[in-house]
């Protein structure tokens, strides 16, 4: 197959990243070629008592990572833009090359915590309409104009209910319940087991957005526990303001309202998406389901994360997409030094409603790779570290019936991570690696009751926690009235609600202007 192919995802105005300004070919291709040399690529600096990027003797510790040639000027400029707001005291969490971290104990005298954040999951199919409900109640999640903020809970009510029917079959199919809690408690586990190993004993806590354990039930428990030190980690590789920004946001307001949280010294590793043991751990699983087929290298490398919103990183500055295809970038340049240099997509899942979500779609991409004759495809959940209903029943049902139907003859399916050795091990490591930074700039003073974590706003990211302790604008710029598309979009559903309304009132009650012109008694 020819492997001078396009990055999907990538829009018109400035190339792929894997691609060079002389490899472009026309946009039908779906699939990356191999990545181009490290000598070529951008690199992108984040921390603090950093020289240039430019420099060509960066320690191996330093915080660097990499993006490939052919971006545009201005696209490298935005980014170095955006990237100049923050002076990111973690500058070990990003590190390429991990450090020595068990030689040097951080713990002392003090109760260290660690909170891992996921997204919860209905373990009955009883759970699945109040999981829905608490899903759709999140405004994360459905994004409505300030104006009708108060339909945001019979929203999510009329979804989850209209939704659970088709929920419940899928729960159905796995076994009647979500694994995610089983495997996110195994993973803490192992996380303890892992920092105590290396010198750190640790307390390891587990809070879910939208099920049990919720958040408040972790928060309590590390209260009761005495915790004087505390490191919050979402298990989301890349952030979104949809997954991580949600459960942070959360834990923001949690934070804000509690004197002993308050005092409490913290800090939070917003995205890990960049290190060695994640990207290695990766590659491991690619390379060994590989072997499974007849001809390796003839395998297309299908990774499908979990979608989000087109508008959250138009309109909304999620740093999602990137964050996803410089990931992608690393595991292939991972396995590139292992002499696999198989091609590879990227496309996105799981999309919900009729708004425009990140493109290109996974159902559509395996559809299209059908056609133009691939016959071996390999899965990989990029986006998830546990099993649970979008790789259950998701990839391992929906997708697979669809690439045999469509012409792909062998499929498969690289297993989330869960608790492999590698992963967490690199886990810990990041852990550790943060605990100096921890409390750094922690609040002192009850009545400065600043934000947990400085989201942000539309051009601002969770790339910082101590070094900014700083109230910010709403993490996401809700779209506002004005001549945009999106406005348009929002006053014309407004308006419609409005005339829907007006319309159930003539009826029910008999009386309104329509009655008064003798507009609505015509139809009787």
């Amino acid at each position: 197959m020819n492997q001078s192919i396009q990055n999907p995802s990538s829009s018109a105005t400035f190339p792929p990243p894997c691609l060079s300004s002389a490899s472009r070919i026309p946009k039908s291709s779906l699939l990356f070629p191999r990545a181009i040399s490290t000598s070529q690529r951008i690199c992108r600096c984040i921390g603090v008592q950093m020289d240039a990027c430019v420099n060509s003797n960066v320690p191996k510790n330093s915080v660097v990572a990499k993006y490939s040639s052919g971006w545009s000027e201005i696209q490298s400029s935005n980014l170095k833009q955006s990237l100049n707001k923050y002076s990111l005291p973690l500058r070990a969490l990003f590190t390429s090359k991990n450090q020595d971290v068990s030689s040097k104990p951080l713990v002392g005298d003090e109760k260290i915590g660690v909170l891992l954040l996921n997204l919860g999951g209905p373990e009955t199919l009883e759970d699945v309409q109040p999981f829905l409900f608490n899903l759709f109640a999140d405004p994360d999640i459905i994004r409505l104009p300030r104006l009708f903020r108060f339909l945001q809970k019979p929203l999510a009510q009329f979804i989850s209910v209209l939704r659970a029917p088709k929920s419940k079959e899928g729960y159905a199919s796995i076994g009647g319940g979500s694994p995610l809690r089983r495997i996110t408690d195994a993973q803490a586990e192992e996380l303890k087991k892992s920092l105590c190993e290396k010198n750190v004993p640790a307390e390891v806590y587990v809070g879910m957005r939208y099920w049990h354990p919720f958040t408040e039930e972790a928060i309590e428990q590390i209260k009761r526990d005495g915790i004087t030190k505390l490191v919050v980690l979402p298990l989301y590789p890349q952030f979104s303001i949809s997954t991580s920004g949600s459960s942070l946001r959360l834990l923001e307001s949690i934070f804000r309202e509690d004197e002993y949280l308050v005092n409490m010294q913290h800090t939070v590793i917003p995205s890990w998406y960049q290190r060695e043991g994640y990207i290695k751990a990766m590659a491991d699983l690619i390379e060994k389901e590989l072997e499974k087929f007849d001809n390796p290298e003839k395998v297309v490398i299908f990774f499908s994360a979990h979608g989000v919103p087109l508008a959250y990183v138009e309109e909304a500055g999620d740093p999602y997409k990137a964050e996803m295809e410089e990931c992608v970038d690393l595991i292939i340049e991972e396995l590139e030094k292992r002499k696999i240099n198989n091609s590879y997509t990227l496309a996105y899942q799981s999309r919900v409603g009729p708004v425009e979500w990140l493109k290109p779609y996974t159902d559509e991409t395996i559809i299209d790779l059908g056609k133009r004759g691939v016959k071996n495809l390999l899965a990989v959940p990029i986006s998830f570290v546990s099993e649970h209903i979008e790789t259950l029943e998701e990839i391992d049902v929906e997708y697979k019936e669809l690439a045999l139907k469509s012409g792909i003859e062998k499929w498969g399916r690289v297993p989330a991570l869960g608790c492999e050795p590698t992963f967490i091990s690199d886990l810990a490591d990041a852990v550790i690696e943060s605990l100096p930074y921890v409390g750094a700039m922690a609040v002192s003073n009850l009545e400065a009751r600043q934000s947990l974590v400085p989201l942000g706003s539309v051009e601002e990211l969770l790339a910082v926690y101590d070094s900014q302790r700083r109230e910010l604008p709403a993490p996401v710029t809700v779209w506002e009235w004005g001549w945009t598309k999106s406005a348009e979009t929002w006053n014309g559903r407004a308006a419609m609600l409005a005339v829907l309304v007006l319309l159930v009132l003539e009826v029910t009650t008999g009386e309104g202007f329509l009655h008064q012109w003798g507009i609505l008694p015509l139809f009787r």
